[in-house]
């Protein structure tokens, strides 16, 4: 497929792959310049679970959801070296 590059630099992803890729107004690509005049765009992928305290805190149901203190959270927690 082919598109255009602006004047303000920007390239437009033509809608199909969009659709097929399902791609929305405000994802993330990063640009790696494979050599002079090739370049790969990758949609960078966000964390699993990005987002989901701010949309637990957004129930309706007032107080339903309540964060734990940063020092009650599994961070810190490890995993095994077997072997």
């Amino acid at each position: 497929m082919v598109t255009t590059i602006s004047s303000k630099g920007q390239i437009v992803i033509p809608a199909e792959m969009r659709e097929l890729d399902n791609i929305q107004p405000g994802q993330q690509f990063d640009v790696e310049r494979v050599e002079p005049g090739e370049y790969r765009l990758k949609r960078m992928t966000k964390r699993r679970n990005e987002g989901l305290v701010e949309h637990l805190l957004a129930c309706p149901a007032k107080g339903w959801f309540q964060p734990l203190a940063r020092k009650e959270t599994t961070d810190e927690i490890r995993p095994l070296k077997l072997g």
